[in-house]
C-alpha cells in the first residue's frame, strides 16, 4: 500500500505579480503546481480596475464573493453581484472590470489552466 496522500492542502498559493493593484493568488494551476488542466485563483480587483479586451483559449468560471464585477462579453455588458457566478466559454471576446467604488473579491477557475500565452489580450 502506498503512503502517498491523495490530497494536497494549499497553504502558500502563488501570488501573481501585477502592476494594476489587482491581487491574484493561484491555489492550483500552471504557476503553483504545474497543473495545466485547471487553475483555481482567489482574486481581489480594486475599485476602478479594468483589463484590456481579450479572447481566452480556456473556459472561465467566476464566482463573486464580495462586491460587483463587470464583464463585456461579445458587446453585452453583464454585472455580477456577490453570490452570483458565470461561465464564459473559450474563444469569447470579453473585458473584465470593476468600475464600482468597492473592491471585488472573487474566485476564478480556468479549464484548461490559465496561461498568459492563451489569453490573447488586445492593446489597451
Amino acid at each position: 500500500m502506498s503512503d502517498k496522500k491523495k490530497f494536497k492542502i494549499q497553504n502558500s498559493p502563488f501570488v501573481v505579480p501585477t502592476d494594476d493593484g489587482k491581487i491574484i493568488k493561484e491555489h492550483f494551476g500552471n504557476a503553483t503546481d504545474g497543473n495545466s488542466e485547471i487553475s483555481i485563483a482567489h482574486m481581489v480587483a480594486p475599485a476602478g480596475w479594468s483589463e484590456p479586451f481579450q479572447t481566452p483559449e480556456f473556459d472561465e468560471y467566476t464566482f463573486i464573493i464580495k462586491g460587483k464585477k463587470q464583464f463585456i462579453i461579445d458587446g453585452e455588458t453583464v454585472v455580477l453581484n456577490a453570490g452570483q457566478s458565470i461561465k464564459v466559454e473559450k474563444n469569447t471576446r470579453l473585458q473584465y472590470s470593476n468600475p464600482f467604488t468597492e473592491p471585488c473579491e472573487y474566485l476564478a477557475i480556468c479549464l484548461p489552466a490559465f496561461s498568459i500565452d492563451a489569453v490573447n489580450r488586445e492593446d489597451k
